[in-house]
Protein backbone atom coordinates (compact mmCIF):
# COMPACT_ATOMS: atom_id res chain seq x y z
CA UNK A 1 0.00 0.00 0.00
CA UNK A 2 1.69 3.31 -0.96
CA UNK A 3 1.88 6.03 1.23
CA UNK A 4 0.87 8.51 -1.00
CA UNK A 5 -0.22 8.11 -4.95
CA UNK A 6 1.09 10.94 -6.84
CA UNK A 7 1.14 11.38 -10.59
CA UNK A 8 1.58 14.31 -13.35
CA UNK A 9 -0.88 15.48 -15.73
CA UNK A 10 1.13 17.50 -18.05
CA UNK A 11 4.82 18.02 -18.22
CA UNK A 12 6.78 18.87 -14.82
CA UNK A 13 8.70 22.66 -14.76
CA UNK A 14 12.73 21.53 -15.19
CA UNK A 15 13.72 21.99 -11.58
CA UNK A 16 11.22 19.40 -10.74
CA UNK A 17 12.48 16.85 -13.50
CA UNK A 18 15.95 17.56 -12.34
CA UNK A 19 15.08 16.84 -8.83
CA UNK A 20 13.28 13.58 -9.74
CA UNK A 21 16.33 12.57 -12.04
CA UNK A 22 18.87 13.44 -9.10
CA UNK A 23 16.35 10.83 -7.01
CA UNK A 24 16.73 8.19 -9.07
CA UNK A 25 20.80 8.56 -9.38
CA UNK A 26 21.08 8.34 -5.74
CA UNK A 27 18.60 5.24 -5.17
CA UNK A 28 20.44 3.51 -7.70
CA UNK A 29 17.79 2.88 -10.35
CA UNK A 30 18.89 1.88 -13.59
CA UNK A 31 18.73 4.00 -16.59
CA UNK A 32 18.28 1.27 -19.46
CA UNK A 33 18.51 -2.11 -20.37
CA UNK A 34 21.60 -3.66 -21.03
CA UNK A 35 22.07 -4.67 -24.73
CA UNK A 36 21.84 -8.44 -24.37
CA UNK A 37 18.32 -8.00 -22.32
CA UNK A 38 17.46 -5.84 -25.20
CA UNK A 39 18.73 -8.16 -27.54
CA UNK A 40 17.01 -11.20 -25.87
CA UNK A 41 13.78 -9.33 -26.12
CA UNK A 42 14.10 -9.14 -30.24
CA UNK A 43 14.66 -12.33 -30.55
CA UNK A 44 17.96 -11.61 -31.24
CA UNK A 45 20.14 -15.12 -31.81
CA UNK A 46 21.57 -17.39 -30.15
CA UNK A 47 18.56 -16.54 -27.87
CA UNK A 48 15.90 -17.74 -30.54
CA UNK A 49 17.98 -21.10 -30.50
CA UNK A 50 18.35 -21.37 -27.35
CA UNK A 51 15.13 -21.72 -25.51
CA UNK A 52 12.90 -24.90 -25.54
CA UNK A 53 9.81 -22.74 -25.28
CA UNK A 54 8.81 -18.66 -24.94
CA UNK A 55 9.20 -16.27 -27.51
CA UNK A 56 10.66 -12.86 -28.21
CA UNK A 57 8.81 -10.09 -29.22
CA UNK A 58 9.40 -10.96 -33.35
CA UNK A 59 8.90 -14.23 -33.03
CA UNK A 60 5.21 -16.13 -34.05
CA UNK A 61 2.32 -16.28 -32.11
CA UNK A 62 2.43 -19.86 -29.89
CA UNK A 63 -0.32 -22.19 -30.94
CA UNK A 64 -2.95 -21.64 -28.37
CA UNK A 65 -6.83 -21.86 -27.96
CA UNK A 66 -8.30 -19.00 -29.80
CA UNK A 67 -10.60 -16.40 -27.60
CA UNK A 68 -10.15 -14.13 -29.86
CA UNK A 69 -13.78 -13.73 -30.65
CA UNK A 70 -14.56 -12.62 -26.98
CA UNK A 71 -14.74 -9.09 -26.78
CA UNK A 72 -12.34 -8.20 -24.40
CA UNK A 73 -11.80 -4.64 -22.69
CA UNK A 74 -9.46 -2.69 -20.55
CA UNK A 75 -9.70 -0.51 -17.38
CA UNK A 76 -7.00 1.67 -16.43
CA UNK A 77 -5.35 5.22 -16.33
CA UNK A 78 -5.28 6.78 -19.77
CA UNK A 79 -1.71 7.07 -20.17
CA UNK A 80 -0.73 3.14 -19.72
CA UNK A 81 0.80 1.17 -22.31
CA UNK A 82 1.92 -1.64 -19.82
CA UNK A 83 -1.49 -3.06 -19.87
CA UNK A 84 -1.54 -6.42 -17.65
CA UNK A 85 -5.74 -7.21 -17.77
CA UNK A 86 -8.52 -7.68 -19.81
CA UNK A 87 -11.53 -8.38 -18.81
CA UNK A 88 -15.28 -9.51 -20.14
CA UNK A 89 -18.37 -9.75 -18.20
CA UNK A 90 -21.45 -11.59 -19.04
CA UNK A 91 -24.53 -12.95 -17.93
CA UNK A 92 -24.91 -16.63 -17.01
CA UNK A 93 -28.58 -17.56 -15.93
CA UNK A 94 -29.15 -15.88 -12.60
CA UNK A 95 -25.47 -15.23 -12.21
CA UNK A 96 -22.00 -13.76 -13.98
CA UNK A 97 -19.12 -15.05 -16.01
CA UNK A 98 -15.80 -13.30 -15.64
CA UNK A 99 -13.31 -13.65 -18.28
CA UNK A 100 -10.32 -12.39 -16.92
CA UNK A 101 -7.46 -12.34 -19.24
CA UNK A 102 -3.97 -11.79 -17.53
CA UNK A 103 -1.12 -10.97 -20.12
CA UNK A 104 1.12 -13.91 -20.31
CA UNK A 105 4.97 -12.92 -19.47
CA UNK A 106 6.08 -16.26 -19.61
CA UNK A 107 5.45 -16.74 -22.91
CA UNK A 108 8.12 -14.37 -23.86
CA UNK A 109 11.05 -14.63 -20.73
CA UNK A 110 12.83 -17.27 -21.18
CA UNK A 111 14.02 -19.50 -17.86
CA UNK A 112 17.42 -18.57 -17.00
CA UNK A 113 17.78 -15.94 -19.75
CA UNK A 114 19.06 -12.38 -19.88
CA UNK A 115 15.09 -11.31 -19.45
CA UNK A 116 14.40 -13.97 -16.63
CA UNK A 117 17.73 -12.53 -14.65
CA UNK A 118 17.24 -8.27 -15.31
CA UNK A 119 13.52 -9.13 -13.80
CA UNK A 120 14.75 -10.68 -10.80
CA UNK A 121 17.08 -7.79 -10.44
CA UNK A 122 14.16 -4.90 -10.47
CA UNK A 123 11.60 -6.98 -9.15
CA UNK A 124 9.01 -4.43 -9.97
CA UNK A 125 7.99 -1.27 -11.69
CA UNK A 126 8.98 2.12 -10.04
CA UNK A 127 6.72 4.74 -11.05
CA UNK A 128 7.87 8.26 -10.81
CA UNK A 129 5.79 11.26 -11.53
CA UNK A 130 7.40 12.08 -14.48
CA UNK A 131 8.18 8.30 -16.24
CA UNK A 132 8.53 4.62 -14.84
CA UNK A 133 11.42 2.72 -14.80
CA UNK A 134 9.49 -0.92 -16.25
CA UNK A 135 10.13 -4.38 -14.91
CA UNK A 136 10.48 -5.47 -18.44
CA UNK A 137 12.20 -3.58 -21.60
CA UNK A 138 8.97 -1.36 -23.35
CA UNK A 139 9.01 -3.65 -26.35
CA UNK A 140 7.29 -6.17 -24.03
CA UNK A 141 5.68 -4.23 -21.30
CA UNK A 142 4.02 -2.00 -23.73
CA UNK A 143 4.14 -3.71 -26.81
CA UNK A 144 3.85 -7.21 -27.71
CA UNK A 145 2.91 -8.85 -24.53
CA UNK A 146 0.84 -5.80 -23.31
CA UNK A 147 -3.27 -6.50 -23.96
CA UNK A 148 -3.17 -3.42 -26.07
CA UNK A 149 -7.03 -3.26 -28.37
CA UNK A 150 -7.28 -4.74 -31.90
CA UNK A 151 -4.16 -6.92 -31.70
CA UNK A 152 -4.01 -10.39 -30.66
CA UNK A 153 -2.11 -11.44 -27.73
CA UNK A 154 -0.83 -14.79 -25.75
CA UNK A 155 -2.86 -14.51 -22.07
CA UNK A 156 -3.50 -16.89 -18.83
CA UNK A 157 -7.52 -16.74 -18.80
CA UNK A 158 -8.99 -17.12 -16.05
CA UNK A 159 -12.91 -17.83 -16.32
CA UNK A 160 -14.88 -17.34 -13.10
CA UNK A 161 -18.88 -18.30 -12.67
CA UNK A 162 -20.37 -16.26 -9.99
CA UNK A 163 -23.55 -17.25 -8.74
CA UNK A 164 -26.46 -14.32 -8.43
CA UNK A 165 -24.61 -13.04 -5.07
CA UNK A 166 -21.26 -12.78 -6.47
CA UNK A 167 -19.74 -16.25 -4.87
CA UNK A 168 -17.76 -18.55 -7.30
CA UNK A 169 -19.23 -21.57 -7.90
CA UNK A 170 -16.42 -22.44 -10.97
CA UNK A 171 -13.05 -21.65 -12.32
CA UNK A 172 -11.14 -22.36 -14.93
CA UNK A 173 -7.51 -21.20 -16.18
CA UNK A 174 -5.56 -22.10 -19.53
CA UNK A 175 -3.51 -20.54 -22.24
CA UNK A 176 -5.23 -18.85 -25.07
CA UNK A 177 -5.14 -16.14 -27.71
CA UNK A 178 -7.38 -13.28 -26.89
CA UNK A 179 -7.83 -10.04 -28.46
CA UNK A 180 -9.07 -6.47 -26.53
CA UNK A 181 -11.53 -4.18 -28.64
CA UNK A 182 -11.13 -1.03 -26.22
CA UNK A 183 -8.72 0.53 -23.93
CA UNK A 184 -11.13 2.39 -21.41
CA UNK A 185 -9.62 4.67 -19.10
CA UNK A 186 -11.74 5.20 -15.00
CA UNK A 187 -13.49 8.22 -15.84
CA UNK A 188 -14.73 7.60 -19.35
CA UNK A 189 -16.58 3.59 -17.77
CA UNK A 190 -17.89 5.83 -14.84
CA UNK A 191 -19.31 8.18 -17.57
CA UNK A 192 -20.91 5.22 -19.51
CA UNK A 193 -22.01 3.41 -16.72
CA UNK A 194 -23.92 6.24 -14.91
CA UNK A 195 -25.43 7.76 -17.72
CA UNK A 196 -26.53 4.51 -19.45
CA UNK A 197 -24.93 4.20 -22.35
CA UNK A 198 -22.86 1.35 -21.85
CA UNK A 199 -22.95 -1.71 -23.68
CA UNK A 200 -23.35 -4.69 -21.14
CA UNK A 201 -19.79 -6.39 -20.69
CA UNK A 202 -19.06 -3.04 -19.00
CA UNK A 203 -22.15 -1.98 -17.71
CA UNK A 204 -21.88 -5.63 -15.36
CA UNK A 205 -18.69 -3.94 -14.01
CA UNK A 206 -20.74 -2.37 -11.72
CA UNK A 207 -23.26 -4.86 -11.18
CA UNK A 208 -20.46 -7.64 -10.40
CA UNK A 209 -18.19 -4.96 -8.37
CA UNK A 210 -20.56 -4.29 -5.74
CA UNK A 211 -22.11 -7.52 -5.39
CA UNK A 212 -18.31 -8.18 -4.80
CA UNK A 213 -17.73 -5.31 -2.56
CA UNK A 214 -20.98 -6.46 -0.46
CA UNK A 215 -19.41 -9.95 0.17
CA UNK A 216 -16.19 -8.53 1.00
CA UNK A 217 -18.35 -6.05 3.78
CA UNK A 218 -19.68 -10.12 4.76
CA UNK A 219 -16.43 -11.42 5.24
CA UNK A 220 -14.83 -8.33 6.98
CA UNK A 221 -12.68 -7.25 4.28
CA UNK A 222 -11.10 -3.61 4.22
CA UNK A 223 -10.68 -1.59 0.83
CA UNK A 224 -9.13 1.35 1.24
CA UNK A 225 -10.19 4.30 -0.65
CA UNK A 226 -6.72 6.80 -0.11
CA UNK A 227 -6.73 9.93 -2.46
CA UNK A 228 -4.31 10.51 -4.91
CA UNK A 229 -1.97 13.99 -4.70
CA UNK A 230 -1.89 14.84 -8.22
CA UNK A 231 0.26 17.57 -10.10
CA UNK A 232 -1.72 19.36 -12.33
CA UNK A 233 -1.00 22.22 -14.88
CA UNK A 234 -2.90 25.21 -14.77
CA UNK A 235 -1.82 29.04 -16.70
CA UNK A 236 1.55 28.08 -17.62
CA UNK A 237 2.11 26.90 -13.95
CA UNK A 238 2.10 23.80 -11.55
CA UNK A 239 0.20 22.55 -8.61
CA UNK A 240 -0.94 19.60 -6.35
CA UNK A 241 -4.63 18.63 -6.02
CA UNK A 242 -6.45 15.87 -4.45
CA UNK A 243 -8.31 13.16 -6.79
CA UNK A 244 -10.91 10.80 -4.86
CA UNK A 245 -11.18 7.46 -6.30
CA UNK A 246 -14.03 6.72 -8.74
CA UNK A 247 -16.41 3.79 -7.88
CA UNK A 248 -15.07 2.37 -11.29
CA UNK A 249 -11.29 2.17 -9.63
CA UNK A 250 -13.40 -0.19 -6.48
CA UNK A 251 -15.00 -2.15 -9.31
CA UNK A 252 -12.12 -2.84 -11.25
CA UNK A 253 -9.77 -4.03 -8.26
CA UNK A 254 -12.63 -6.22 -7.28
CA UNK A 255 -12.37 -8.25 -10.21
CA UNK A 256 -8.70 -8.87 -9.43
CA UNK A 257 -9.38 -8.91 -6.22
CA UNK A 258 -11.37 -12.26 -7.07
CA UNK A 259 -8.91 -13.63 -9.56
CA UNK A 260 -6.16 -13.33 -6.63
CA UNK A 261 -8.88 -15.14 -4.37
CA UNK A 262 -9.61 -18.12 -6.91
CA UNK A 263 -5.79 -18.53 -7.59
CA UNK A 264 -5.06 -18.75 -3.92
CA UNK A 265 -7.38 -21.12 -3.62
CA UNK A 266 -5.84 -23.71 -6.45
CA UNK A 267 -2.90 -22.82 -4.60
CA UNK A 268 -4.06 -24.26 -1.23
CA UNK A 269 -5.89 -27.08 -2.89
CA UNK A 270 -3.21 -28.95 -4.64
CA UNK A 271 -0.35 -27.86 -2.14
CA UNK A 272 2.02 -25.75 -3.41
CA UNK A 273 1.99 -21.69 -4.00
CA UNK A 274 3.03 -17.93 -3.10
CA UNK A 275 0.67 -16.00 -0.61
CA UNK A 276 0.77 -12.63 -0.08
CA UNK A 277 -0.52 -12.72 3.48
CA UNK A 278 -0.97 -10.02 6.51
CA UNK A 279 -1.70 -11.11 10.07
CA UNK A 280 -4.05 -9.42 11.82
CA UNK A 281 -2.93 -5.75 13.33
CA UNK A 282 -2.45 -5.99 16.93
CA UNK A 283 -4.76 -4.05 19.43
CA UNK A 284 -2.70 -1.05 19.83
CA UNK A 285 -2.66 -0.09 16.57
CA UNK A 286 -6.22 -0.54 15.88
CA UNK A 287 -6.19 1.38 19.44
CA UNK A 288 -4.46 4.51 18.36
CA UNK A 289 -6.45 4.29 15.26
CA UNK A 290 -9.39 5.10 17.86
CA UNK A 291 -7.89 8.12 19.27
CA UNK A 292 -6.26 9.50 16.05
CA UNK A 293 -10.77 9.13 14.14
CA UNK A 294 -11.46 10.76 17.65
CA UNK A 295 -8.91 13.98 16.90
CA UNK A 296 -10.08 14.33 13.45
CA UNK A 297 -14.11 14.39 14.79
CA UNK A 298 -14.94 11.24 13.18
CA UNK A 299 -17.68 9.33 15.38
CA UNK A 300 -16.58 5.79 15.63
CA UNK A 301 -18.86 3.62 18.14
CA UNK A 302 -17.36 1.05 19.95
CA UNK A 303 -20.14 -1.28 18.57
CA UNK A 304 -19.00 -0.43 14.70
CA UNK A 305 -16.38 -2.40 13.09
CA UNK A 306 -12.66 -0.72 11.48
CA UNK A 307 -14.34 -2.10 8.30
CA UNK A 308 -17.67 -0.53 8.46
CA UNK A 309 -16.32 2.53 9.64
CA UNK A 310 -14.08 2.77 6.19
CA UNK A 311 -17.02 2.60 3.93
CA UNK A 312 -18.77 5.23 5.67
CA UNK A 313 -15.55 7.85 4.81
CA UNK A 314 -15.66 10.15 2.42
CA UNK A 315 -12.46 10.90 0.62
CA UNK A 316 -12.95 13.80 -0.92
CA UNK A 317 -13.30 15.55 2.72
CA UNK A 318 -10.23 16.41 3.91
CA UNK A 319 -10.24 15.05 7.75
CA UNK A 320 -11.96 11.58 6.13
CA UNK A 321 -8.92 11.68 3.55
CA UNK A 322 -6.28 12.31 6.67
CA UNK A 323 -8.25 9.67 8.38
CA UNK A 324 -7.84 7.43 5.50
CA UNK A 325 -4.35 7.38 5.03
CA UNK A 326 -3.75 7.21 8.31
CA UNK A 327 -5.62 3.62 7.91
CA UNK A 328 -2.38 2.65 6.16
CA UNK A 329 -0.67 1.94 8.49
CA UNK A 330 -2.35 -1.36 9.39
CA UNK A 331 -1.19 -2.94 6.32
CA UNK A 332 2.37 -2.81 7.07
CA UNK A 333 3.94 -6.05 7.66
CA UNK A 334 2.44 -7.79 4.89
CA UNK A 335 4.61 -10.36 2.68
CA UNK A 336 4.79 -13.19 1.07
CA UNK A 337 4.74 -16.85 1.69
CA UNK A 338 5.96 -19.74 -0.05
CA UNK A 339 4.73 -23.46 0.15
CA UNK A 340 5.72 -26.63 -1.07
CA UNK A 341 4.66 -30.33 -0.70
CA UNK A 342 1.16 -29.81 0.89
CA UNK A 343 2.98 -28.84 3.99
CA UNK A 344 0.95 -25.31 4.56
CA UNK A 345 1.94 -22.48 6.64
CA UNK A 346 0.49 -21.31 9.62
CA UNK A 347 -0.62 -18.11 8.04
CA UNK A 348 -2.43 -18.34 4.65
CA UNK A 349 -5.16 -15.52 4.90
CA UNK A 350 -4.41 -11.58 4.25
CA UNK A 351 -6.14 -9.51 7.03
CA UNK A 352 -7.68 -6.74 4.68
CA UNK A 353 -8.83 -9.30 2.39
CA UNK A 354 -10.02 -11.54 4.69
CA UNK A 355 -9.28 -14.39 3.09
CA UNK A 356 -6.50 -16.42 1.12
CA UNK A 357 -5.22 -14.32 -1.66
CA UNK A 358 -2.07 -14.20 -4.13
CA UNK A 359 -0.68 -11.69 -6.48
CA UNK A 360 -1.28 -12.93 -10.26
CA UNK A 361 -2.90 -10.21 -12.24
CA UNK A 362 -0.02 -7.77 -12.72
CA UNK A 363 2.83 -10.05 -14.34
CA UNK A 364 3.74 -7.53 -16.53
CA UNK A 365 4.53 -5.04 -13.50
CA UNK A 366 5.62 -7.27 -10.77
CA UNK A 367 7.71 -10.30 -10.91
CA UNK A 368 6.08 -13.27 -8.52
CA UNK A 369 2.72 -12.74 -10.18
CA UNK A 370 4.76 -14.71 -13.64
CA UNK A 371 5.41 -17.41 -10.81
CA UNK A 372 2.00 -16.98 -9.79
CA UNK A 373 0.17 -17.86 -12.88
CA UNK A 374 2.37 -20.54 -13.75
CA UNK A 375 1.65 -22.48 -10.70
CA UNK A 376 -2.20 -21.92 -11.48
CA UNK A 377 -1.70 -23.05 -14.87
CA UNK A 378 0.00 -26.78 -13.50
CA UNK A 379 -1.08 -26.98 -9.93
CA UNK A 380 -0.50 -30.39 -9.47
CA UNK A 381 2.98 -30.29 -11.13
CA UNK A 382 4.43 -27.02 -11.54
CA UNK A 383 7.03 -26.27 -13.95
CA UNK A 384 10.84 -26.78 -12.51
CA UNK A 385 12.18 -23.52 -12.42
CA UNK A 386 8.70 -22.29 -10.67
CA UNK A 387 9.76 -24.72 -8.10
CA UNK A 388 13.25 -23.67 -7.81
CA UNK A 389 12.63 -20.09 -7.67
CA UNK A 390 9.90 -20.26 -5.12
CA UNK A 391 12.13 -20.02 -1.81
CA UNK A 392 14.07 -17.09 -3.15
CA UNK A 393 10.90 -14.92 -3.86
CA UNK A 394 9.82 -13.66 -0.69
CA UNK A 395 13.09 -12.21 -0.09
CA UNK A 396 13.26 -10.54 -3.32
CA UNK A 397 9.84 -9.58 -3.29
CA UNK A 398 10.53 -7.56 -0.06
CA UNK A 399 13.55 -6.15 -1.22
CA UNK A 400 11.61 -5.06 -4.61
CA UNK A 401 8.89 -3.08 -2.44
CA UNK A 402 11.30 -1.81 -0.07
CA UNK A 403 12.54 0.07 -2.72
CA UNK A 404 9.44 1.00 -4.06
CA UNK A 405 7.80 2.31 -1.32
CA UNK A 406 10.97 4.84 -0.73
CA UNK A 407 10.63 5.76 -3.94
CA UNK A 408 7.20 6.58 -3.68
CA UNK A 409 7.93 8.22 -0.34
CA UNK A 410 10.70 9.89 -1.81
CA UNK A 411 8.66 11.24 -5.08
CA UNK A 412 5.90 13.02 -2.91
CA UNK A 413 8.72 14.80 -0.60
CA UNK A 414 10.43 15.92 -4.06
CA UNK A 415 7.47 17.04 -5.61
CA UNK A 416 6.47 18.77 -2.59
CA UNK A 417 9.43 20.64 -2.38
CA UNK A 418 9.74 22.06 -5.62
CA UNK A 419 6.45 23.39 -5.79
CA UNK A 420 6.91 25.36 -2.66
CA UNK A 421 10.16 26.44 -3.29
CA UNK A 422 9.00 29.89 -4.04
CA UNK A 423 6.87 30.32 -1.13
CA UNK A 424 9.39 29.87 2.05
CA UNK A 425 7.33 32.50 4.91
CA UNK A 426 4.13 31.90 3.70
CA UNK A 427 1.10 31.04 5.28
CA UNK A 428 -1.31 27.94 5.11
CA UNK A 429 -4.34 26.60 6.71
CA UNK A 430 -4.87 22.96 7.15
CA UNK A 431 -5.49 20.11 9.58
CA UNK A 432 -3.17 18.46 11.89
CA UNK A 433 -3.10 14.43 11.15
CA UNK A 434 -0.89 13.15 12.99
CA UNK A 435 1.27 13.47 16.32
CA UNK A 436 4.31 12.06 17.58
CA UNK A 437 3.74 9.96 20.80
CA UNK A 438 6.98 10.28 22.60
CA UNK A 439 7.60 14.04 20.93
CA UNK A 440 3.84 15.96 21.01
CA UNK A 441 5.12 19.10 19.55
CA UNK A 442 6.09 17.28 15.89
CA UNK A 443 3.96 15.72 13.92
CA UNK A 444 2.30 16.20 10.59
CA UNK A 445 -0.10 18.68 8.26
CA UNK A 446 -2.65 18.22 5.93
CA UNK A 447 -2.93 21.34 3.56
CA UNK A 448 -5.96 22.30 2.52
CA UNK A 449 -4.64 23.31 -1.01
CA UNK A 450 -2.02 22.97 -2.08
CA UNK A 451 -2.65 18.93 -1.73
CA UNK A 452 0.02 18.75 0.73
CA UNK A 453 0.93 16.62 3.56
CA UNK A 454 4.04 17.64 5.59
CA UNK A 455 5.87 17.23 8.87
CA UNK A 456 4.73 19.99 11.10
CA UNK A 457 7.65 21.00 14.31
CA UNK A 458 8.70 24.36 16.01
CA UNK A 459 5.67 24.81 18.47
CA UNK A 460 6.09 25.62 22.14
CA UNK A 461 3.09 23.50 22.65
CA UNK A 462 1.54 19.83 22.20
CA UNK A 463 -0.13 19.97 18.58
CA UNK A 464 -3.31 19.30 18.65
CA UNK A 465 -4.16 16.27 16.53
CA UNK A 466 -7.31 16.50 14.41
CA UNK A 467 -7.73 20.23 14.59
CA UNK A 468 -7.27 23.15 12.01
CA UNK A 469 -4.01 25.26 12.51
CA UNK A 470 -2.69 28.11 10.62
CA UNK A 471 1.18 27.42 9.46
CA UNK A 472 4.34 29.02 8.18
CA UNK A 473 6.41 27.25 5.35
CA UNK A 474 9.86 27.49 7.23
CA UNK A 475 11.94 25.16 4.59
CA UNK A 476 11.01 24.09 0.79
CA UNK A 477 14.36 22.67 -0.42
CA UNK A 478 13.93 20.40 -3.69
CA UNK A 479 17.59 19.43 -3.08
CA UNK A 480 16.86 17.91 -0.07
CA UNK A 481 13.53 16.67 -0.60
CA UNK A 482 12.56 18.60 2.68
CA UNK A 483 9.56 19.87 3.36
CA UNK A 484 9.09 21.62 6.87
CA UNK A 485 6.01 23.70 8.72
CA UNK A 486 5.63 25.51 11.92
CA UNK A 487 2.57 27.08 13.66
CA UNK A 488 1.65 29.87 12.51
Amino acid sequence: MPRRRIRVTGTPEAPLRAALTALRTELGVPESFPPEVLAEAMGVPPFERSREWGRAAAAPLPALPDATDIPFFTVDPPTSMDLDQAMHLSRRGSGFRVRYAIADVASFVAPGGALDAEAHRRVTTLYFPDEKTPLHPPLLSEGAASLLPDVTRPAVLWTIDLDADGRTVAVDVHRALVRSRAKLDYATAQRRIDTGTAEEPVALLKDIGEARERLEVERGGISLNVPEQEIVERDHTYELAYRAPLPADGWNAQISLLTGMAAADLMLTHGTGVLRTLPAAPDGAVGRLHRTAHALGIDWPHHVSYAQLIRSLDPRLPHHAAFLQECTTLLRGAGYTVFQGGDLPPITTHAAVAAPYTHCTAPLRRLVDRYAAEICLSPASPPAWVLAGLDALPKEMADGSRLAGTVERECVDVVEAALLKDRVGDLFDGYVVDVEERQPTVGKVQLDAPAVVARLEGGATPLPLGERLRVRLTQADPGTSKVRFAPA
